[in-house]
């Protein structure tokens, strides 16, 4: 296992009260800096790239428990006592389970379309379509793929995302700062039984309407659990809510954050 730290991006004010934002599978922190930059400007923003993605270690293993413990040692480091917790996707399963591992570390959480329990199959295929890695002979042979990929882009997020994610390989060829290996394991990771906040802390659960993620028995366990310490809302995007609906969630942070 590699001991090096995680790769942190950082925006907004150093003096401001500090937000954590994990990003999804296949992600990087660098996605979070348009919301960061145009929503959280009072705010000390910190969004790592996780174990196998972008800039940080790519060496196994990757399980959430290691994920969990990465992100606490980044937050050591930066010599951040508390934070709230953002998390998208996979970071929204990481972010559940570190506020439990962890619950005195998290000033409140919010889960964005989070991928907790998955249904088996689903995790099975989104785990083997992840064997294969992509290559591409130029950015822009890249770009036109992520396109394809995120339909609801705007150019410059796709800009954004070749400039910050893209690398050439030893083959001379270009590929995305992701490990195919470690993308396979979160898979995996994302179809354990899901688990709950905990009860004291603050949640806001955040559902895209057209992601099919957010499983209906994680929703009613929490509304039993947490009770009237559950927010719960939903936005008419695809599951990529940063990229579908930039303008929805970035208010919706700025106004949870701010209340």
């Amino acid at each position: 296992m590699s001991d090096a730290a995680l790769y942190v991006h950082r925006f907004g004010a150093p003096s401001g009260a500090p937000v954590v934002l994990l990003h999804g599978v296949t992600g990087h922190g660098a996605r979070w800096r348009r919301i960061a930059e145009r929503y959280l400007l009072d705010r000390r923003v910190l969004a790592p790239d996780l174990r196998g993605h972008g800039h940080s270690p790519h060496e196994p293993p990757w399980s959430t428990e290691q994920h969990v413990a990465d992100v606490l040692a980044a937050l050591d480091i930066e010599g951040v006592d508390r934070a709230h917790l953002i998390g998208h996707s996979f970071g929204g399963m990481i972010a559940l389970h570190l506020a439990r591992a962890a619950p005195d570390r998290v000033r409140s959480l919010v889960l964005l379309d989070p991928s907790i329990g998955l249904d088996p199959s689903g995790a099975h295929a989104g785990a083997r379509a992840r064997l294969a890695e992509p290559a591409f002979t130029d950015s822009a042979e890249a770009r036109a793929a992520l396109a394809r990929r995120w339909p609801g882009a705007t150019p410059g997020i796709l800009d954004d995302e070749i400039a910050a994610h893209l690398a050439p390989g030893p083959d001379g060829r270009l590929y995305w700062r992701i490990d195919p290996a470690a993308m396979v394991t979160a898979f995996s990771e994302m179809a354990r039984p899901h688990v709950l906040p905990p009860a004291h802390i603050p949640t806001h659960l955040v559902i895209a309407t057209y992601g099919d993620y957010v499983r209906p028995e994680f929703v009613v366990d929490c509304r039993t659990a947490l009770g009237l310490g559950l927010t719960i809302t939903e936005i008419e995007s695809g599951h990529m809510l940063y990229v579908d609906a930039e303008e929805e969630t970035g208010t919706l942070l700025s106004e949870w954050l701010n209340p």
